[in-house]
């Protein structure tokens, strides 16, 4: 009976040693000399240079209109769409200002990015990534909270969004663009107030 390739039936093969050519050390190496026969001078290595490290911290989330049955979502232009039509989809969110707490941040953001106002339900999860930005390794968590309507009027913020839209709630997680607020919202369970 013959052993398959791999299935331990094969002689152990012994490593050959990589033999160094006999005479002189070629040039170049860590032992080189000028040519007036001094040693040459061993290079520094090169110094490693990191990106600095960044620190974000967001808060937002996901909005439930007042009939309980749709979703508020941001839509901004992909850019990496060459005909700047396609839009992604994602959950208003923002930066925590100085002297704020996550909750009052997302309250905010949702009412600057979108012109709704509204009131915290419960927390539905942080997520945490990284991401490369002006030269900048980013770290950024994000507190993610279920809203309830309370007012306003859907509006996108001039400089942030390109547009803001009511969804039903059993489109919201298809509609998603990221991966990370997919699943968090796919586990988030019952989305009705």
């Amino acid at each position: 009976m013959t052993t398959a390739p791999g299935g331990g039936g094969e002689a152990k093969r012994k490593k050959r040693r990589r033999r160094r050519p006999k005479g002189p050390t070629p040039p170049n190496l860590n032992n080189s000399v000028t040519p007036q026969g001094k040693p040459a001078a061993k290079k520094a290595p090169a110094k490693r240079v990191y990106a600095k490290r960044v620190d974000e911290v967001s808060a937002g989330g996901l909005v439930i209109d007042a009939t309980g049955t749709k979703g508020l979502l941001i839509g901004r232009r992909d850019l990496k769409d060459q005909s700047r039509e396609r839009l992604l989809w994602s959950l208003p969110k923002g930066h925590i200002e100085e002297g704020e707490t996550p909750q009052e941040a997302a309250i905010r953001e949702v009412a600057e990015e979108t012109g709704i106002k509204s009131e915290i339900e419960r927390e539905l999860g942080v997520i945490n990534f990284w991401f490369m930005a002006g030269g900048n390794r980013i770290h950024k968590t994000v507190h993610h909270y279920l809203f309830k309507e309370v007012g306003g009027e859907l509006a996108p913020q001039i400089t942030e969004v390109d547009d803001v839209g009511w969804f039903p709630l059993s489109e919201i997680v298809e509609l998603l663009a990221y991966p990370d607020e997919k699943k968090l919202i796919a586990k988030s369970g019952e989305l009705k107030i």
